[in-house]
Protein backbone atom coordinates (compact mmCIF):
# COMPACT_ATOMS: atom_id res chain seq x y z
CA UNK A 1 0.00 0.00 0.00
CA UNK A 2 2.72 2.50 1.03
CA UNK A 3 4.56 1.56 -2.53
CA UNK A 4 1.09 1.98 -4.52
CA UNK A 5 0.49 5.50 -2.37
CA UNK A 6 4.01 6.77 -3.35
CA UNK A 7 4.14 5.90 -7.04
CA UNK A 8 0.58 7.48 -7.18
CA UNK A 9 2.43 10.53 -5.65
CA UNK A 10 5.06 10.52 -7.97
CA UNK A 11 2.12 10.48 -10.94
CA UNK A 12 0.71 14.06 -9.68
CA UNK A 13 3.83 15.50 -9.48
CA UNK A 14 4.92 14.52 -13.37
CA UNK A 15 2.25 17.08 -14.72
CA UNK A 16 4.42 20.02 -12.52
CA UNK A 17 7.35 18.45 -13.54
CA UNK A 18 6.66 18.55 -17.35
CA UNK A 19 4.93 22.29 -17.67
CA UNK A 20 8.26 23.22 -15.41
CA UNK A 21 10.58 21.66 -17.57
CA UNK A 22 8.90 22.81 -20.61
CA UNK A 23 8.63 26.54 -19.11
CA UNK A 24 12.62 26.29 -18.77
CA UNK A 25 13.83 25.09 -21.87
CA UNK A 26 11.94 28.08 -23.52
CA UNK A 27 13.29 30.25 -21.14
CA UNK A 28 16.77 29.13 -21.83
CA UNK A 29 16.20 29.75 -25.35
CA UNK A 30 16.46 33.37 -24.78
CA UNK A 31 20.07 34.23 -25.83
CA UNK A 32 22.61 36.99 -25.95
CA UNK A 33 23.62 35.48 -29.24
CA UNK A 34 20.03 35.34 -30.91
CA UNK A 35 19.36 38.97 -29.48
CA UNK A 36 22.90 40.58 -31.05
CA UNK A 37 21.82 38.87 -34.59
CA UNK A 38 18.65 40.55 -34.54
CA UNK A 39 19.88 43.63 -33.20
CA UNK A 40 22.72 43.76 -35.63
CA UNK A 41 20.24 43.30 -38.59
CA UNK A 42 17.36 45.73 -37.56
CA UNK A 43 20.51 48.62 -37.12
CA UNK A 44 21.65 47.83 -40.49
CA UNK A 45 22.35 50.76 -42.77
CA UNK A 46 19.95 48.78 -45.13
CA UNK A 47 16.93 49.80 -42.97
CA UNK A 48 18.16 53.85 -43.71
CA UNK A 49 17.52 54.63 -40.50
CA UNK A 50 13.67 53.25 -39.80
CA UNK A 51 11.69 56.27 -40.65
CA UNK A 52 8.06 55.78 -40.79
CA UNK A 53 6.77 55.55 -44.15
CA UNK A 54 10.82 56.00 -45.20
CA UNK A 55 12.70 53.58 -47.84
CA UNK A 56 13.62 51.29 -44.87
CA UNK A 57 10.42 50.57 -43.31
CA UNK A 58 8.92 47.55 -46.03
CA UNK A 59 11.91 45.60 -45.66
CA UNK A 60 11.45 46.54 -41.77
CA UNK A 61 7.89 44.64 -41.86
CA UNK A 62 8.78 42.05 -44.11
CA UNK A 63 11.67 40.81 -41.72
CA UNK A 64 9.47 40.66 -38.91
CA UNK A 65 6.66 39.43 -41.04
CA UNK A 66 9.23 36.04 -42.07
CA UNK A 67 10.62 35.91 -38.63
CA UNK A 68 6.79 35.42 -36.38
CA UNK A 69 5.77 33.28 -39.63
CA UNK A 70 8.64 30.77 -38.47
CA UNK A 71 7.64 30.86 -35.00
CA UNK A 72 3.63 29.76 -35.45
CA UNK A 73 2.52 33.85 -34.91
CA UNK A 74 -0.60 34.31 -36.99
CA UNK A 75 -1.54 37.52 -38.41
CA UNK A 76 -3.01 39.98 -35.86
CA UNK A 77 -5.45 41.86 -37.54
CA UNK A 78 -7.32 39.73 -39.83
CA UNK A 79 -5.45 37.80 -42.09
CA UNK A 80 -2.82 40.51 -42.05
CA UNK A 81 0.36 41.23 -40.11
CA UNK A 82 -0.34 45.06 -40.71
CA UNK A 83 -2.51 47.50 -39.13
CA UNK A 84 -2.16 50.91 -41.74
CA UNK A 85 -1.89 54.13 -39.63
CA UNK A 86 -2.78 57.29 -41.59
CA UNK A 87 0.14 60.10 -41.11
CA UNK A 88 0.80 63.50 -42.13
CA UNK A 89 4.44 63.96 -42.54
CA UNK A 90 4.65 67.80 -42.43
CA UNK A 91 8.50 69.12 -42.84
CA UNK A 92 9.24 72.60 -42.00
CA UNK A 93 11.58 74.73 -44.09
CA UNK A 94 14.88 75.81 -42.35
CA UNK A 95 14.92 78.97 -43.76
CA UNK A 96 12.57 80.23 -40.59
CA UNK A 97 13.97 83.33 -38.50
CA UNK A 98 12.61 84.34 -34.76
CA UNK A 99 12.33 87.58 -34.39
CA UNK A 100 12.17 89.08 -31.03
CA UNK A 101 12.75 91.99 -30.05
CA UNK A 102 14.84 94.11 -32.53
CA UNK A 103 16.74 90.31 -32.30
CA UNK A 104 16.36 87.68 -35.48
CA UNK A 105 17.16 84.10 -33.89
CA UNK A 106 18.81 81.13 -36.31
CA UNK A 107 16.89 77.70 -36.73
CA UNK A 108 18.95 74.69 -35.25
CA UNK A 109 21.61 77.08 -33.42
CA UNK A 110 18.98 78.99 -31.20
CA UNK A 111 15.58 77.71 -31.75
CA UNK A 112 13.37 75.43 -33.50
CA UNK A 113 9.86 75.93 -34.85
CA UNK A 114 7.09 74.48 -36.29
CA UNK A 115 3.48 73.27 -36.71
CA UNK A 116 1.29 69.95 -35.81
CA UNK A 117 -1.61 71.74 -38.46
CA UNK A 118 -1.72 70.13 -41.78
CA UNK A 119 -0.65 73.61 -43.22
CA UNK A 120 2.03 74.77 -45.74
CA UNK A 121 2.57 78.19 -44.67
CA UNK A 122 1.51 79.08 -40.26
CA UNK A 123 3.06 82.01 -38.42
CA UNK A 124 2.90 84.07 -35.22
CA UNK A 125 3.22 87.97 -36.40
CA UNK A 126 3.48 90.72 -33.24
CA UNK A 127 2.34 87.86 -30.84
CA UNK A 128 3.02 89.01 -27.41
CA UNK A 129 4.86 86.84 -25.43
CA UNK A 130 3.43 85.36 -21.88
CA UNK A 131 5.68 83.37 -19.56
CA UNK A 132 3.14 80.75 -17.98
CA UNK A 133 5.82 78.97 -15.79
CA UNK A 134 5.20 75.30 -16.58
CA UNK A 135 2.37 75.55 -18.72
CA UNK A 136 0.02 73.48 -16.12
CA UNK A 137 -3.72 73.12 -15.40
CA UNK A 138 -4.23 70.68 -13.44
CA UNK A 139 -7.22 71.12 -11.01
CA UNK A 140 -6.49 68.07 -9.10
CA UNK A 141 -2.94 69.49 -7.83
CA UNK A 142 -4.76 72.96 -7.41
CA UNK A 143 -2.45 74.48 -10.19
CA UNK A 144 -3.57 76.51 -12.74
CA UNK A 145 -0.39 78.62 -14.23
CA UNK A 146 -3.54 80.06 -17.19
CA UNK A 147 -5.43 81.33 -14.31
CA UNK A 148 -6.95 84.86 -15.40
CA UNK A 149 -5.41 84.52 -18.64
CA UNK A 150 -6.76 85.47 -22.10
CA UNK A 151 -4.08 83.69 -24.53
CA UNK A 152 -5.91 84.45 -28.02
CA UNK A 153 -3.19 85.45 -30.32
CA UNK A 154 -0.83 85.32 -27.72
CA UNK A 155 2.36 82.90 -27.42
CA UNK A 156 3.10 80.85 -24.06
CA UNK A 157 6.55 80.61 -23.07
CA UNK A 158 7.08 77.15 -21.27
CA UNK A 159 9.48 75.82 -18.43
CA UNK A 160 10.32 71.90 -19.15
CA UNK A 161 9.44 69.51 -16.45
CA UNK A 162 6.84 69.96 -14.00
CA UNK A 163 7.20 72.18 -10.71
CA UNK A 164 8.21 69.10 -8.26
CA UNK A 165 11.74 68.38 -10.21
CA UNK A 166 14.21 71.03 -9.31
CA UNK A 167 12.24 72.78 -6.33
CA UNK A 168 12.72 68.59 -4.74
CA UNK A 169 9.41 69.41 -3.15
CA UNK A 170 7.31 66.36 -2.53
CA UNK A 171 4.29 67.93 -2.13
CA UNK A 172 4.85 69.60 -5.31
CA UNK A 173 2.79 67.37 -7.66
CA UNK A 174 4.91 64.26 -6.98
CA UNK A 175 8.51 65.44 -5.75
CA UNK A 176 11.25 64.75 -7.97
CA UNK A 177 9.17 61.98 -10.16
CA UNK A 178 7.91 63.59 -13.21
CA UNK A 179 4.22 63.49 -14.08
CA UNK A 180 3.00 63.80 -17.74
CA UNK A 181 2.26 67.46 -16.91
CA UNK A 182 5.93 67.70 -17.33
CA UNK A 183 6.17 66.31 -21.16
CA UNK A 184 6.58 68.23 -23.98
CA UNK A 185 3.42 66.94 -25.27
CA UNK A 186 0.91 68.02 -22.65
CA UNK A 187 2.55 71.53 -23.06
CA UNK A 188 1.43 72.12 -26.27
CA UNK A 189 -1.70 70.13 -25.63
CA UNK A 190 -2.44 72.25 -22.95
CA UNK A 191 -1.25 75.88 -24.83
CA UNK A 192 -3.97 74.22 -27.58
CA UNK A 193 -6.86 74.26 -25.20
CA UNK A 194 -5.86 77.60 -23.81
CA UNK A 195 -6.38 78.97 -27.37
CA UNK A 196 -3.12 80.47 -27.87
CA UNK A 197 -1.50 81.01 -31.16
CA UNK A 198 1.70 79.56 -30.46
CA UNK A 199 4.04 78.04 -27.62
CA UNK A 200 7.69 77.58 -27.00
CA UNK A 201 9.45 75.53 -24.48
CA UNK A 202 12.88 76.76 -22.47
CA UNK A 203 15.41 73.93 -23.25
CA UNK A 204 17.13 73.05 -20.19
CA UNK A 205 19.57 70.03 -20.33
CA UNK A 206 18.46 68.73 -16.94
CA UNK A 207 15.03 69.00 -16.40
CA UNK A 208 14.51 67.90 -20.45
CA UNK A 209 16.99 65.01 -19.67
CA UNK A 210 18.83 65.48 -23.28
CA UNK A 211 20.63 68.03 -24.54
CA UNK A 212 19.67 70.55 -27.01
CA UNK A 213 21.19 68.13 -29.79
CA UNK A 214 18.20 65.74 -29.32
CA UNK A 215 16.03 69.05 -29.66
CA UNK A 216 17.95 69.64 -32.91
CA UNK A 217 18.04 66.38 -34.24
CA UNK A 218 14.43 64.99 -33.24
CA UNK A 219 12.21 68.21 -33.59
CA UNK A 220 13.98 68.75 -37.59
CA UNK A 221 13.36 67.25 -40.96
CA UNK A 222 10.32 65.21 -41.85
CA UNK A 223 7.28 65.63 -38.40
CA UNK A 224 4.56 63.44 -38.32
CA UNK A 225 1.16 63.75 -36.57
CA UNK A 226 -2.03 61.36 -36.77
CA UNK A 227 -4.33 62.45 -39.94
CA UNK A 228 -6.99 64.26 -39.05
CA UNK A 229 -9.67 65.55 -41.82
CA UNK A 230 -9.54 69.26 -40.10
CA UNK A 231 -5.94 69.58 -40.38
CA UNK A 232 -5.31 69.60 -37.24
CA UNK A 233 -6.90 73.21 -36.38
CA UNK A 234 -7.78 73.00 -32.86
CA UNK A 235 -3.65 72.74 -32.46
CA UNK A 236 -1.71 75.86 -31.80
CA UNK A 237 -0.23 77.53 -34.99
CA UNK A 238 3.44 77.12 -34.30
CA UNK A 239 5.25 75.61 -31.90
CA UNK A 240 9.04 75.07 -30.68
CA UNK A 241 11.86 75.47 -28.40
CA UNK A 242 14.58 77.89 -27.76
CA UNK A 243 18.12 77.46 -26.11
CA UNK A 244 18.08 78.11 -22.18
CA UNK A 245 20.50 81.43 -22.94
CA UNK A 246 18.08 82.72 -25.48
CA UNK A 247 15.24 82.88 -22.77
CA UNK A 248 17.69 84.90 -20.60
CA UNK A 249 18.45 87.08 -22.91
CA UNK A 250 14.56 87.69 -23.55
CA UNK A 251 13.66 88.05 -19.80
CA UNK A 252 16.48 90.11 -19.47
CA UNK A 253 15.21 92.52 -22.17
CA UNK A 254 11.83 92.60 -20.97
CA UNK A 255 13.25 93.66 -17.21
CA UNK A 256 12.36 90.55 -15.43
CA UNK A 257 14.69 87.85 -13.73
CA UNK A 258 14.70 84.32 -15.03
CA UNK A 259 15.99 82.96 -12.67
CA UNK A 260 13.41 84.68 -9.56
CA UNK A 261 10.85 83.75 -11.98
CA UNK A 262 11.68 80.08 -12.38
CA UNK A 263 11.75 79.53 -8.30
CA UNK A 264 8.64 81.46 -8.48
CA UNK A 265 6.99 79.03 -10.42
CA UNK A 266 8.37 76.00 -8.76
CA UNK A 267 6.35 77.23 -5.97
CA UNK A 268 3.01 78.23 -7.19
CA UNK A 269 1.22 79.10 -10.60
CA UNK A 270 2.55 81.82 -12.27
CA UNK A 271 2.02 84.28 -15.64
CA UNK A 272 3.83 86.92 -16.12
CA UNK A 273 3.65 88.97 -19.73
CA UNK A 274 7.26 89.41 -21.10
CA UNK A 275 6.94 93.25 -21.02
CA UNK A 276 6.66 94.88 -24.67
CA UNK A 277 8.33 91.42 -26.29
CA UNK A 278 6.64 90.40 -29.37
CA UNK A 279 7.05 87.12 -31.44
CA UNK A 280 7.11 86.77 -34.95
CA UNK A 281 7.84 83.53 -37.47
CA UNK A 282 6.65 82.46 -40.42
CA UNK A 283 6.75 78.31 -40.70
CA UNK A 284 6.72 77.08 -44.59
CA UNK A 285 6.15 73.31 -44.46
CA UNK A 286 5.89 70.58 -47.22
CA UNK A 287 2.84 68.48 -45.96
CA UNK A 288 2.57 65.10 -47.34
CA UNK A 289 -0.36 62.72 -46.59
CA UNK A 290 1.46 59.29 -45.67
CA UNK A 291 0.86 55.80 -44.49
CA UNK A 292 2.69 53.72 -42.25
CA UNK A 293 1.92 50.36 -40.19
CA UNK A 294 2.14 48.97 -36.93
CA UNK A 295 2.78 44.71 -37.11
CA UNK A 296 1.02 42.71 -34.89
CA UNK A 297 1.17 39.25 -35.09
CA UNK A 298 -0.65 36.40 -32.59
CA UNK A 299 -0.16 33.00 -30.74
CA UNK A 300 -3.78 31.99 -30.36
CA UNK A 301 -4.34 30.85 -26.82
CA UNK A 302 -5.91 27.09 -25.95
CA UNK A 303 -8.61 27.65 -23.76
CA UNK A 304 -8.95 31.85 -23.04
CA UNK A 305 -7.90 32.76 -27.07
CA UNK A 306 -10.22 36.13 -27.19
CA UNK A 307 -7.56 37.11 -23.62
CA UNK A 308 -4.71 38.62 -24.61
CA UNK A 309 -0.94 39.94 -23.35
CA UNK A 310 0.25 42.49 -25.58
CA UNK A 311 3.94 42.96 -25.87
CA UNK A 312 5.22 46.49 -27.35
CA UNK A 313 8.09 47.65 -28.58
CA UNK A 314 8.61 50.73 -31.62
CA UNK A 315 10.60 49.08 -34.60
CA UNK A 316 10.91 53.45 -35.83
CA UNK A 317 13.87 55.57 -35.34
CA UNK A 318 14.60 59.10 -37.24
CA UNK A 319 16.06 58.16 -40.65
CA UNK A 320 18.46 60.44 -42.21
CA UNK A 321 19.77 63.18 -42.49
CA UNK A 322 21.13 64.45 -45.40
CA UNK A 323 21.89 67.86 -44.24
CA UNK A 324 24.73 66.49 -41.97
CA UNK A 325 27.96 65.86 -42.84
CA UNK A 326 29.69 61.98 -42.52
CA UNK A 327 27.58 59.49 -41.33
CA UNK A 328 24.16 60.51 -41.94
CA UNK A 329 22.18 57.68 -40.86
CA UNK A 330 20.48 57.15 -37.77
CA UNK A 331 20.43 53.76 -36.99
CA UNK A 332 18.68 53.56 -33.80
CA UNK A 333 20.49 50.27 -32.48
CA UNK A 334 20.29 50.91 -28.71
CA UNK A 335 16.67 52.63 -29.53
CA UNK A 336 14.73 50.70 -30.31
CA UNK A 337 16.40 47.69 -32.19
CA UNK A 338 17.18 46.31 -28.98
CA UNK A 339 13.21 46.38 -27.90
CA UNK A 340 12.44 44.59 -31.45
CA UNK A 341 15.02 41.93 -31.05
CA UNK A 342 13.18 41.55 -27.12
CA UNK A 343 9.88 40.75 -29.02
CA UNK A 344 11.39 38.51 -31.42
CA UNK A 345 13.27 36.46 -28.57
CA UNK A 346 9.91 36.54 -26.74
CA UNK A 347 7.89 35.29 -29.76
CA UNK A 348 10.31 32.55 -30.28
CA UNK A 349 10.32 30.93 -26.54
CA UNK A 350 6.01 31.02 -26.71
CA UNK A 351 6.81 29.42 -29.81
CA UNK A 352 8.83 26.66 -28.14
CA UNK A 353 6.03 25.38 -25.57
CA UNK A 354 4.76 22.20 -25.85
CA UNK A 355 1.75 23.48 -23.98
CA UNK A 356 1.31 26.46 -25.41
CA UNK A 357 -0.39 29.32 -23.09
CA UNK A 358 -3.81 29.37 -22.50
CA UNK A 359 -4.63 33.11 -23.27
CA UNK A 360 -3.52 34.58 -26.19
CA UNK A 361 0.02 36.31 -26.75
CA UNK A 362 0.48 39.39 -29.02
CA UNK A 363 3.54 41.14 -29.84
CA UNK A 364 2.88 44.73 -31.51
CA UNK A 365 5.29 46.49 -33.08
CA UNK A 366 4.69 50.07 -33.06
CA UNK A 367 5.22 52.84 -35.57
CA UNK A 368 6.13 56.60 -35.38
CA UNK A 369 7.31 56.62 -31.33
CA UNK A 370 9.70 58.78 -32.15
CA UNK A 371 7.29 61.49 -33.32
CA UNK A 372 5.16 61.49 -30.19
CA UNK A 373 4.00 57.58 -29.57
CA UNK A 374 1.86 58.22 -32.59
CA UNK A 375 1.59 54.40 -33.79
CA UNK A 376 0.87 53.30 -30.49
CA UNK A 377 -1.81 56.24 -30.08
CA UNK A 378 -3.28 55.20 -33.36
CA UNK A 379 -3.63 51.38 -32.08
CA UNK A 380 -5.10 52.73 -28.22
CA UNK A 381 -7.76 54.62 -30.20
CA UNK A 382 -8.45 51.96 -32.76
CA UNK A 383 -7.90 48.59 -30.77
CA UNK A 384 -7.79 45.47 -32.72
CA UNK A 385 -7.98 43.72 -29.57
CA UNK A 386 -10.96 44.93 -27.78
CA UNK A 387 -9.74 46.88 -24.35
CA UNK A 388 -11.88 44.91 -22.37
CA UNK A 389 -9.95 41.70 -24.03
CA UNK A 390 -6.83 43.51 -23.13
CA UNK A 391 -5.23 41.93 -19.60
CA UNK A 392 -1.87 43.59 -19.77
CA UNK A 393 0.58 45.06 -21.59
CA UNK A 394 4.74 44.46 -21.53
CA UNK A 395 6.83 47.31 -23.37
CA UNK A 396 10.60 47.25 -24.36
CA UNK A 397 12.26 50.02 -25.31
CA UNK A 398 16.18 50.87 -25.35
CA UNK A 399 17.25 47.32 -23.51
CA UNK A 400 20.14 47.19 -21.26
CA UNK A 401 23.49 47.29 -22.99
CA UNK A 402 25.75 47.47 -19.97
CA UNK A 403 25.73 44.03 -18.72
CA UNK A 404 24.78 42.09 -15.76
CA UNK A 405 23.23 43.99 -13.16
CA UNK A 406 22.09 43.25 -9.27
CA UNK A 407 18.54 44.83 -10.00
CA UNK A 408 15.90 45.96 -12.48
CA UNK A 409 14.25 49.50 -12.88
CA UNK A 410 10.62 49.76 -13.12
CA UNK A 411 9.55 52.82 -14.53
CA UNK A 412 5.93 53.61 -12.37
CA UNK A 413 6.91 51.23 -9.39
CA UNK A 414 3.37 50.53 -7.69
CA UNK A 415 1.52 51.95 -10.40
CA UNK A 416 -0.28 48.06 -10.38
CA UNK A 417 -0.25 44.43 -10.21
CA UNK A 418 2.22 44.14 -12.60
CA UNK A 419 4.97 44.80 -9.95
CA UNK A 420 4.18 41.47 -8.72
CA UNK A 421 4.12 39.17 -11.58
CA UNK A 422 7.91 40.74 -12.15
CA UNK A 423 9.25 40.32 -8.79
CA UNK A 424 7.93 36.68 -9.00
CA UNK A 425 9.87 36.44 -11.98
CA UNK A 426 12.64 38.51 -10.16
CA UNK A 427 13.43 35.88 -7.40
CA UNK A 428 14.59 33.40 -10.06
CA UNK A 429 17.34 35.30 -11.20
CA UNK A 430 18.37 36.85 -7.34
CA UNK A 431 17.85 40.29 -8.45
CA UNK A 432 15.68 42.98 -6.55
CA UNK A 433 13.03 45.50 -7.75
CA UNK A 434 13.34 48.83 -7.68
CA UNK A 435 12.09 52.01 -8.43
CA UNK A 436 13.08 53.23 -12.14
CA UNK A 437 16.01 55.24 -12.54
CA UNK A 438 15.85 58.95 -12.71
CA UNK A 439 12.20 58.95 -11.92
CA UNK A 440 12.65 62.99 -12.97
CA UNK A 441 13.20 62.27 -16.68
CA UNK A 442 9.81 60.91 -16.46
CA UNK A 443 10.32 57.67 -18.66
CA UNK A 444 6.36 56.37 -17.42
CA UNK A 445 5.03 58.69 -19.80
CA UNK A 446 7.66 58.24 -22.34
CA UNK A 447 7.24 55.35 -24.00
CA UNK A 448 4.53 53.17 -25.82
CA UNK A 449 2.92 51.20 -23.13
CA UNK A 450 1.86 55.31 -21.72
CA UNK A 451 -1.04 54.73 -24.61
CA UNK A 452 -1.92 51.49 -23.09
CA UNK A 453 -2.09 52.74 -19.95
CA UNK A 454 -4.55 56.11 -20.67
CA UNK A 455 -7.26 53.76 -21.74
CA UNK A 456 -6.68 51.50 -18.93
CA UNK A 457 -4.62 48.73 -19.80
CA UNK A 458 -2.00 47.77 -16.96
CA UNK A 459 0.97 48.35 -18.42
CA UNK A 460 4.70 47.40 -17.24
CA UNK A 461 7.59 49.32 -18.08
CA UNK A 462 11.06 48.16 -16.72
CA UNK A 463 14.46 47.07 -17.70
CA UNK A 464 17.55 47.59 -16.59
CA UNK A 465 19.56 48.51 -13.32
CA UNK A 466 22.69 50.14 -12.06
CA UNK A 467 24.66 47.58 -10.00
CA UNK A 468 26.78 45.31 -11.52
CA UNK A 469 27.46 42.00 -10.74
CA UNK A 470 31.03 42.45 -11.01
CA UNK A 471 34.04 44.19 -10.97
CA UNK A 472 34.82 43.65 -14.72
CA UNK A 473 31.38 44.51 -15.39
CA UNK A 474 31.74 47.58 -13.89
CA UNK A 475 34.53 48.71 -15.88
CA UNK A 476 32.92 47.96 -19.40
CA UNK A 477 29.63 50.12 -18.02
CA UNK A 478 31.90 53.33 -17.08
CA UNK A 479 33.24 53.32 -20.67
CA UNK A 480 30.21 52.19 -22.61
CA UNK A 481 28.00 54.10 -20.47
CA UNK A 482 29.45 57.59 -21.48
CA UNK A 483 28.91 56.58 -25.59
CA UNK A 484 25.62 54.66 -25.20
CA UNK A 485 23.96 58.23 -23.66
CA UNK A 486 26.08 60.55 -25.77
CA UNK A 487 24.42 58.92 -28.67
CA UNK A 488 20.79 58.78 -27.87
CA UNK A 489 19.47 60.90 -31.07
CA UNK A 490 22.51 60.82 -32.60
CA UNK A 491 23.69 59.24 -35.37
CA UNK A 492 26.16 57.20 -33.57
CA UNK A 493 23.78 54.94 -32.01
CA UNK A 494 25.01 51.90 -33.65
CA UNK A 495 24.95 48.46 -32.95
CA UNK A 496 28.57 47.79 -31.92
CA UNK A 497 30.23 44.13 -31.38
CA UNK A 498 31.69 45.16 -28.21
CA UNK A 499 28.26 45.13 -26.43
CA UNK A 500 26.81 43.17 -23.81
CA UNK A 501 23.86 42.27 -24.01
CA UNK A 502 24.22 39.91 -21.24
CA UNK A 503 21.76 42.23 -19.14
CA UNK A 504 19.12 42.41 -22.01
CA UNK A 505 19.20 38.71 -22.24
CA UNK A 506 18.10 38.65 -18.61
CA UNK A 507 15.53 41.26 -18.80
CA UNK A 508 14.26 39.64 -21.70
CA UNK A 509 13.68 36.02 -20.21
CA UNK A 510 11.92 38.20 -17.03
CA UNK A 511 9.70 39.80 -19.46
CA UNK A 512 9.06 36.30 -20.60
CA UNK A 513 8.55 35.08 -17.36
CA UNK A 514 6.08 37.80 -16.03
CA UNK A 515 3.68 37.26 -20.09
CA UNK A 516 4.08 33.94 -19.00
CA UNK A 517 2.16 33.92 -15.96
CA UNK A 518 -0.22 36.62 -16.99
CA UNK A 519 -1.23 34.04 -19.85
CA UNK A 520 -1.58 30.75 -18.14
CA UNK A 521 -3.50 33.04 -15.41
CA UNK A 522 -7.52 33.19 -14.97
CA UNK A 523 -6.52 36.52 -12.89
CA UNK A 524 -6.72 40.48 -14.66
CA UNK A 525 -4.17 42.31 -13.70
CA UNK A 526 -5.64 46.38 -12.08
CA UNK A 527 -4.15 49.45 -11.07
CA UNK A 528 -3.30 50.24 -8.21
CA UNK A 529 -5.13 52.43 -5.79
CA UNK A 530 -2.94 55.55 -6.11
CA UNK A 531 -2.60 55.14 -9.72
CA UNK A 532 -4.03 57.89 -12.33
CA UNK A 533 -5.21 55.52 -14.84
CA UNK A 534 -8.63 53.03 -14.47
CA UNK A 535 -9.08 49.44 -16.61
CA UNK A 536 -12.14 49.65 -19.01
CA UNK A 537 -15.27 48.53 -17.76
CA UNK A 538 -16.21 45.12 -19.14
Amino acid sequence: MIKKIAALSLLALQPAIAADNDFDKAYQSISESDLKVHVKEIADDKYMGRLPTGPGEKLLLDYLTKQFTSYGFVPGNGDSFLQPVDLVEITASEDQVLSIGGKEYAYRKDMVMGTSRTSEFEEIKDSELVFVGYGINAPEYNWNDYAGLDMKGKTAVILVNDPGYESGDDSKFQGTTMTYYGRWTYKYEEASRQGAAGAIIIHETAPASYPWSVVENSWTGPQYGLFKADGNKERINVEGWIQADVAKELFTKAGLDFAALKKQAMQKPTNIDLGDLTASVKVNSKVKPSKSYNFIATLPGTKRPDEHVVYTAHWDHIGVDKSKKGDQIYNGAHDNATGIGGVLEIAQAFSMLETKPERSVTILAVTAEEQGLLGSKYYAQNPIIPLTKTVANINMDSLNVLGKVKEINVQGKGKSDMDNYLANAVKKQNRVLVEGENPSAGYYYRSDHFNFAKVGIPALYAGGGVTPVDEKTAEYRKKMSLIVRGCYHQPCDKYRESWDLSGAQQDVQLFFDVGYQISNSDKWPNWSKGAEFKRPSK
